[in-house]
């Protein structure tokens, strides 16, 4: 399921993946709301982007941060931003925080602190960019939740350097199953013979903390017998790409549409000695060359949003050789039938597990298939 600007743009979760202190988690709850963030141009142009290409082809591809880039990093983290505290009533503020995510807010997150509360009331902090037009995007925020009134809101000028050392207090070692962990570069393994995936999400979407990310893992986990060849549709911090590879994996192609994302993720594959004879990343930007053969996968993986699985579901099973499994997150429960409405003529044997309010959907791809 994906950076900040991803979670812009999908109005995630996706994967995808997500820390309290980093961003909202990731699908709106509000159906209405869904479908206004993921029928949008914007959003939908994002993924027109992934329909037409192929991660062999003819994108950027980046498996070692330069030194320019790393600068890049450096000076964005640097640049000011934007930190909105937001008055609503409790009912709302789940939804809302989501809501804040489609219209502009790079992250939005429950604050919990007493001074906050007062009767029916509770504050969303959350982080803009410095050019965001914070009064707009609250009020369409709000206007799309069916909020008569537009929520009371306080602005400060913060540094990114100084709001990322204070969201990294929050994240600790997660354990996913026993003898698995993912843990922030910055903490110490809880188990040093464990498989620890090391990350630092930087300013990307996957910290191993969301239900979502976490189905996907144990579906890897579950699935990598050895020598398997991974798609991650959308692949964020790159947390499920590395997690296939120290499962077993021999390679792994990771795609994402926000250039932050790869970057992030792939500095987390340096942490995790994971060089780029073993994961490849690729900004979905350029024209594929149509002059080469589709490379397929005997896993692909997409943990991102309802609509762009049901839209990208031809070119997700088409990545994939016949018999492989293909794993389907950053969806709700109640979700579920869509996907395996749109998925059953591609898959066999098809299984939903779940956790939380959240869903993963796997198979494996059919043999006889007329197409793909």
């Amino acid at each position: 399921m994906a950076s900040w600007h991803l979670l812009r743009r999908l109005a995630l979760t996706v994967g995808a993946h997500s820390s309290p202190a980093l961003s909202r988690a990731l699908l709106p709850s509000s159906p209405s709301l869904l479908t206004h963030c993921s029928s949008s141009p914007s959003f939908l142009s994002s993924f027109k982007l992934i329909q037409p290409w192929l991660p062999h082809l003819n994108a950027a591809n980046i498996s070692t941060p330069s030194s320019s880039s790393q600068s890049l990093l450096r000076q964005s983290l640097a640049t000011p931003y934007l930190s909105v505290l937001i008055h609503c009533p409790k009912d709302v503020a789940d939804v809302l925080a989501d809501a804040l995510l489609c219209f502009g807010a790079s992250s939005a997150s429950i604050d919990e602190v007493d001074a906050c509360v007062m009767n029916d009331e509770i504050c969303i902090s959350s982080i803009f960019p410095e050019d965001e037009d914070v009064s707009m995007c609250i009020s369409h925020a709000a206007d799309s939740i069916g909020l008569k009134k537009i929520p009371k809101y306080e602005v400060k000028i913060g540094e990114h350097d100084d709001w990322m050392k204070k969201s990294q207090e929050s994240f600790h070692p997660i354990e996913i199953i026993e003898g698995l962990w993912v843990v922030p570069e910055w903490r110490t393994p809880p188990d040093a013979q464990a498989t620890n995936i090391i990350l630092n999400p930087g300013l990307s979407f996957g910290t191993g903390e969301h239900p979502t990310t976490k189905l996907c893992l144990l579906l890897l986990h579950g699935c990598i017998k050895g020598g398997e060849d991974i798609l991650d549709y959308g692949t964020g911090s790159g947390i499920l790409s590395i997690a296939a590879l120290k499962f077993g994996a021999a390679f792994a192609v990771g795609i994402d549409i926000d250039p932050q994302a790869i970057e992030s993720a792939s500095q987390n594959a340096t942490l995790n000695n994971i060089g780029p004879e073993k994961l490849q990343l690729h900004l979905v930007s350029s024209k594929p060359s149509l002059d080469e053969e589709e490379q397929k996968y005997d896993v692909v993986i997409a943990n991102i949003l309802l609509n762009p699985l049901l839209d990208l579901a031809d070119q997700i099973v088409s990545s994939a050789k016949p018999g492989a499994v293909i794993g389907l997150s950053g969806i709700l429960c109640e979700q579920v039938r869509f996907i395996t409405e749109r998925y059953s003529p591609f898959l066999e044997g098809m299984a939903v597990t779940e956790m939380d309010d959240w869903a993963c959907v796997s198979g494996r791809k059919k043999s006889n298939l007329d197409v793909c």
